[in-house]
């Protein structure tokens, strides 16, 4: 059994825009409504998070998540960690460090945004992890075996993950052939599309078809969109028949 959970679906602006009028940020359509990108996925095993965005609180309390087993970090970039601090809602309530996994630079990272979490004199009260540091190969959180993939966002190597038939990839505009062996027997996955003009880190929509096409899952779903993409009712129209706009509370189950 897996169950996931979109927290968020945006970019790293969210939608609507801070003071934009264009008619996605306008929109009144729920879809349109799009927080940063963040998962939760649910197993027979474990319950974990992948990214805590500036919006982790929020999601969390929308979903009603009453625990997590765990954090896996995609990126080191502000959208993807500023809502660290409060997993200490699940320290009081677990009475326990909440483990975090992330690459090295993710790691040097939270050290230098979260300093006062990694001070010697640990103050009242703050946030309280166990740092694992990942690397590209398997690893196991409770039994559940995760697989990372690692891509390139731009020229910062970010980490996907492969939970059982699931694969999650935000934040890339380029996978290698070895690492798309990874993901290849899927049978959802999960891809970032930001926009349909060219970005230099970011897939396109057109970009992130033709990804999905080559991998050939049974479904796929896009996060990490930004307002330039259009609206979620229009643009989806376009899409393949396997191929869907995520939203931000929608709900998979494998």
């Amino acid at each position: 059994m897996l169950k996931a959970t979109f927290l968020g679906t945006g970019t790293s602006q969210g939608i609507p825009v801070i003071a934009c009028e264009c008619s996605v940020c306008k929109s009144f359509d729920y879809r349109d409504k799009r927080l940063r990108t963040s998962i939760y996925i649910e197993t027979d095993n474990v319950k974990l998070v992948i990214d805590t965005g500036p919006d982790f609180r929020q999601q969390i309390l929308r979903e009603r998540i009453k625990s997590l087993d765990a954090i896996l970090f995609t990126h080191e970039h502000k959208d993807h960690i500023a809502g660290l601090d409060d997993v200490r809602g699940f320290n009081y309530a677990q009475k326990r460090d909440m483990p975090v996994y992330a690459r090295h630079n993710v790691i040097d990272a939270l050290k230098r945004e979260f300093a006062y979490i990694f001070a010697e004199y640990q103050y009242p009260g703050i946030p309280r992890i166990n740092i694992h540091e990942l690397k590209n190969e398997p690893f196991e959180i409770q039994g559940e075996r995760i697989i990372p993939i690692e891509v390139m966002h731009y020229k910062l190597p970010v980490f996907g993950f492969r939970i059982q038939d699931f694969t999650y990839i935000t934040d890339a505009n380029f996978i290698s052939d070895t690492e798309i062996e990874k993901i290849k027997g899927s049978k959802i996955v999960v891809l970032n599309a930001l926009q349909k003009e060219h970005h230099v880190s970011h897939f396109t929509l057109e970009q992130a078809i033709e990804v999905i096409q080559k991998l050939n899952p049974e479904q796929a779903y896009f996060v990490h969109m930004g307002h330039r993409l259009g609206k979620h009712a229009d643009v989806e129209k376009e899409l393949p028949a396997n191929i869907h706009f995520a939203f931000d509370g929608l709900t998979l189950e494998l």
